[in-house]
């Protein structure tokens, strides 16, 4: 591993525990692996827009038939896009608004989840066409999830499998930082799991 891209997506700042939960598991990744490389995507520095008509034409037009103002219309997708596919490990530390991704991290997933650069339309469905990586999505979350009483549904966790599954990435794991509102100790725990999945993407390889 030598580069990581890194997806902070809470508006709260230094309040934010998914912010908070991020940077400690880099800090971690960055002892094992002193000379990683992190780039950083920062979904609200500024906030990231969510895609307008003509990227939307655009991104279905034929690649052929483009000119000058669909390129235009596709660069931020192109620099998204550029920013997985350089990247060994991507880290991903948000929140989890109304059971699913907040919509800032929906738009960056419209961004790269895209027809005939990212993925290919076949009568079997959908074929990813960039190369796998390990994801790791660390989502904090106010509710608890489970069978027990008030517990909520988790829609982030298929919703996120499914779509970066389609364009080819499927090595990804979900660490819930579950009851914020009520404990604030499970950050801790949470990022003791997260140690295993650490020493997983820091192995050296060959």
């Amino acid at each position: 591993m030598t580069t990581l891209l890194h997806i902070p997506v809470s508006p709260r700042g230094d309040a934010s525990f998914s912010r908070a939960a991020g940077y400690s598991l880099l800090a971690r990744l960055r002892e094992a692996v002193p000379t990683l490389e992190v780039v950083t995507r920062d979904l609200d520095a500024p906030p990231l827009p969510h895609p307008d008509r003509a990227f939307v034409e655009a991104s279905l037009m034929p690649a052929d038939d483009r000119g000058p103002a669909q390129d235009e219309a596709l660069a931020r997708s192109e620099i998204l896009i550029g920013e997985v596919e350089a990247a060994d490990v991507i880290l991903i530390s948000t929140p989890m608004n109304n059971f699913t991704v907040p919509s800032v991290l929906k738009a960056w997933i419209d961004y790269v989840v895209r027809p005939g650069r990212t993925f290919d339309i076949t009568p079997n469905g959908k074929v990813g066409l960039l190369a796998n990586r390990p994801v790791l999505a660390v989502v904090a979350c106010g509710g608890r999830f489970g069978e027990q009483p008030g517990a909520q549904s988790d829609f982030f966790t298929p919703y996120v499998r499914y779509a970066l599954g389609s364009v080819g990435i499927t090595d990804i794991e979900v660490l819930r930082l579950e009851g914020l509102t009520r404990d604030p100790s499970h950050i801790a725990e949470t990022l003791q799991r997260a140690a295993s999945w650490v020493s997983r993407v820091a192995a050296p390889t060959g």
